[in-house]
C-alpha cells in the first residue's frame, strides 16, 4: 500500500471520529436546554432500575442491633484442657485420646521438656468460664475457647501470658462454670476448697462472679500451707478428701459454713505427722458414684462410697488404701462411675486412659489393682477423669504401603532401667492378619504347578547313604 493511500485512509478516520463527537455534543446541549427530556431520561433510568432490582428486601433494618461477639462464633465442643508443672497450658480435641485396656503401657500423649510433666488436665467445653485457684490463694478467670489450641503432642503456652498471675504463685486448682450471669445458679453453687494441711473453706459463688484482671483473694492460706484442691458443690454433697499415708474423711457440706472470700477456713481433717492432703471430692448420689484411689505405683481400686462412713468434720478418717512399699504413698482420689474414663499421666509424659466400665468394684481396705505398668524411676504426675465416648475404643488401624509393607500408626513406650522412655514399633496381631490375608491372596493368584511340586519334592529327597 502507498503512503498516500494509507495517509489518506487515516485522514477518513478522524474525519469520521469528529463527525461523531459532534453529534455527541449537539445530542448533550439538546438535553440542556430541553428540560422535559432531561426528565425523561431520569424517568427512563428509575424503571430500568425497579424492572432490575425490585425484589422483596432480604436484609432487615433495626433502631438497636445486638453485638456480635466472639463466642459467637466458636462451637461449644468438649474439650481437654492440660496444664503441665511449669505452667504451660492448651486445650485439644478430646477426639484424640483412645481408650485402651487396663494395665497397658500408654501412647505417647505430650511433648515436654525433659524438667516438666503434665500435672492437670481436665475436661471442659469451649463456651465455659474457668476459676484458676493458686497455691496463694488468689482466684483467675479465663475463657476455655481464649486458651491457645493445640495438638495431642505439642507443649502449649505459658498460662503466665493469659493471666497475670504473680512470679512467686502457682496455679493448684480449676473450676468448669457453665455461667456467672444467672443469679439463680451462682447463688445455688458453693465453691469449696480444702489446702495441704486439712483446713476447708465454703463460700457461695457469687463471690466469684464479677471477673477482674488481676484477680480476687479466694482464701487466707496460713505460712507453710497451700491449697490442694476446689469444688463446685449444689449445697447437699457430701465431701471425701483422703491423705498421702491413706487415709480418707467422709462428711456432709453442711457441717461447713458459709464464709468470706477473704476466711482462713476451719479444720476439715486431723492429719498425722508428715502426711498431707492428696485430693478432694464432692459426690452427689453415692449410690451411683464410686470412689477411686491411684497410687504412685500405678496401683488403684474403685470402692463404694457407702464403705467410707460418715464421720464428723476434723476426724482422723478410715483407711483408703492400704499403703505398702508394692503401692506407694496416695497420690490422687476421684469419684467415678460407668460412663466415665481415666486418664492417667507420668512424670515421663505417657498417658493411658482406661474404661471405668471395665474396672470392678473391690473392698475398701485393699492395695487394688495394677492400672498402668511404671518402669524405672517413673511415677504418676496426674490422675483426671473424662466422660466415656462410644466408639473410641476401636482397635488401631494398620495401612500396608504399595509394596505390602506395614505402615506403623501407633507407638509403644517403654522405659529403660534409668526411667527413660523408648520407643518401639508395635506390630499388632491385627497387622499379622492382613499379612497373612495378602500372602494367601498371592498364593491364589500364582498358584504352584503338579510340576513344580514334583521339582521340589526331588530336591527335598536325599540320597541313600552308600
Amino acid at each position: 500500500m502507498r503512503l498516500q493511500r494509507l495517509t489518506g485512509l487515516e485522514r477518513d478516520k478522524i474525519k469520521a471520529e469528529f463527525d461523531e463527537l459532534m453529534k455527541t455534543i449537539a445530542h448533550l446541549n439538546e438535553i440542556l436546554n430541553n428540560e422535559g427530556m432531561r426528565y425523561q431520561i431520569i424517568k427512563d433510568e428509575l424503571i430500568d432500575m425497579r424492572d432490575k432490582y425490585g425484589d422483596e428486601r432480604r436484609s432487615v433494618i433495626e433502631m438497636v442491633g445486638s453485638e456480635m461477639s466472639m463466642e459467637d462464633l466458636i462451637p461449644d465442643d468438649e474439650v481437654v484442657i492440660t496444664i503441665s508443672h511449669l505452667g504451660y497450658v492448651k486445650r485439644t480435641s478430646l477426639s484424640e485420646y483412645r481408650t485402651q485396656a487396663r494395665g497397658g503401657r500408654g501412647s505417647r500423649g505430650v511433648a515436654k521438656r525433659q524438667e516438666d510433666f503434665v500435672e492437670h488436665i481436665f475436661m471442659a467445653t469451649n463456651h465455659n468460664y474457668l476459676l484458676l485457684f493458686t497455691e496463694q490463694g488468689r482466684c483467675f478467670w479465663l475463657r476455655v475457647f481464649e486458651i491457645p489450641e493445640g495438638e495431642k503432642a505439642t507443649k502449649g503456652r505459658a498460662i503466665q501470658n493469659l493471666i497475670n498471675i504473680p512470679v512467686d504463685d502457682k496455679v493448684k486448682a480449676f473450676l468448669n462454670v457453665k455461667s456467672l450471669s444467672d443469679p439463680d445458679y451462682i447463688n445455688q453453687m458453693n465453691v469449696i476448697m480444702v489446702t495441704q494441711q486439712g483446713t476447708i473453706k465454703k463460700t457461695t459463688l457469687e463471690a466469684y462472679s464479677r471477673p477482674r484482671l488481676n484477680g480476687i483473694n479466694s482464701m487466707n492460706v496460713r505460712e507453710g500451707d497451700q491449697l490442694v484442691e476446689a469444688r463446685l458443690t449444689n449445697g447437699t454433697c457430701e465431701m471425701v478428701i483422703a491423705s498421702r499415708n491413706g487415709k480418707a474423711i467422709r462428711f456432709n457440706e453442711s457441717t461447713v459454713r458459709p464464709m468470706g472470700r477473704s476466711a482462713t477456713g476451719v479444720r476439715a481433717i486431723r492429719l498425722a505427722e508428715g502426711d498431707e492432703v492428696v485430693g478432694m471430692v464432692s459426690i452427689e448420689d453415692p449410690k451411683v458414684t464410686n470412689v477411686l484411689v491411684v497410687s504412685e505405683n500405678g496401683m488403684g481400686k474403685r470402692s463404694e462410697v457407702e464403705d467410707y462412713r460418715i464421720t464428723n468434720r476434723g476426724g482422723k478418717g478410715v483407711m483408703a488404701m492400704n499403703v505398702t512399699e508394692k503401692t506407694g504413698k496416695l497420690v490422687a482420689i476421684k469419684d467415678v462411675d460407668d460412663t466415665m474414663d481415666v486418664m492417667i499421666i507420668n512424670k515421663s509424659g505417657i498417658t493411658i486412659r482406661l474404661s471405668m466400665k471395665d474396672l470392678r468394684v473391690i473392698g475398701r481396705v485393699t492395695q487394688g489393682v495394677r492400672l498402668i505398668n511404671i518402669g524405672g524411676k517413673d511415677e504418676i504426675a496426674s490422675v483426671a477423669k473424662i466422660n466415656y465416648i462410644p466408639g473410641d475404643d476401636d482397635d488401631d488401624v494398620i495401612e500396608l504401603d504399595e509394596n505390602g509393607n506395614p505402615i506403623i500408626v501407633e507407638q509403644v513406650i517403654e522405659l529403660d532401667e534409668d526411667g527413660n522412655p523408648i520407643i518401639i514399633e508395635a506390630l499388632t496381631s491385627k497387622l499379622m492378619d492382613e499379612i497373612v490375608d495378602r500372602a494367601m491372596d498371592d498364593a491364589e493368584i500364582n498358584p504352584i504347578t503338579d510340576e513344580e511340586e514334583e521339582e521340589e519334592s526331588e530336591e527335598d529327597e536325599t540320597p541313600p547313604a552308600e
